[in-house]
């Protein structure tokens, strides 16, 4: 944790926030901080900034804040993900968040089982929790927005091509011809597949909807590879 993200409902005054839990936790057993010490601090969706430690308990610590910081600028990026494996699904949540990715849909693929939907990890206090691990490492502060669509067609057909208007769009897929670009820094839409990738017509359904298909080489990824690999290649900010 390398900020301690704040939430309204842990503010008690304007300058003045209570931390309890897993970040108090780790205000006393990781940072070992102490009555009178400062550590970076940031109000989700707000600014960030150094909380000094009032008091200190076994419950909680009380903070006196000042966020005059702007968090880091966003990605232009909207990332169409197909589900994760529920394994591996809170690691590709926290990865985002740290890459600085505000616009996170989670859509239905062939190759996507259905049970992955019933994973409690898309439950909104895990979502929320998630994001917020990976906003802490990263010290950011602006909440990701997730969308979540279980229906692959309606999706492609009815929104997506609003959500590429005005910004390049690509789905990673192997085979195709076209390599992954590099230093985008523009806004953009990219598409990754699930384990075992698209099909065929998944990926035709895609481009037909304004996307083109690029890949990174030879090698194939898993999910929580591919996601920081590609957005790292087309964004210098994640660098």
């Amino acid at each position: 944790m390398n900020l301690a993200l704040l939430f309204d409902d842990d503010f008690i005054a304007e300058d003045r926030a209570r931390l309890t839990g897993r970040r108090l936790a780790h205000l006393r057993s990781v940072l070992k901080a102490g009555t009178g010490d400062q550590v970076p601090v940031g109000r989700v969706n707000g600014r960030m900034g150094m909380g000094e430690v009032l008091r200190l308990s076994d419950t909680e610590a009380e903070l006196r804040v000042q966020l005059t910081q702007l968090p880091p600028p966003a990605l232009p990026l909207t990332l169409v993900l197909a589900m994760p494996r529920p394994k591996m699904f809170r690691r590709v949540l926290q990865t985002c968040a740290s890459l600085g990715v505000k616009d996170l849909w989670l859509i239905h693929s062939y190759k996507v089982e259905k049970s992955f939907w019933q994973t409690p990890w898309l439950s909104e206090p895990h979502l929320r929790e998630n994001l917020t691990l990976g906003l802490e490492q990263a010290r950011d502060t602006v909440m990701p927005r997730v969308q979540v669509r279980q229906r692959f067609k309606p999706f492609v057909e009815d929104e997506l091509p609003g959500l590429l208007a005005g910004r390049q769009g690509w789905v990673a897929h192997p085979g195709t011809a076209t390599p992954c670009p590099v230093h985008v820094n523009a806004p953009a839409l990219l598409c990754i597949g699930p384990e075992g990738g698209f099909t065929p017509y998944e990926v035709g359904k895609l481009e037909e909807a304004g996307c083109q298909g690029v890949h990174l080489g030879p090698r194939i990824l898993r999910v929580e590879t591919a996601v920081p690999v590609l957005v790292s290649r087309l964004f210098d900010a994640c660098c």
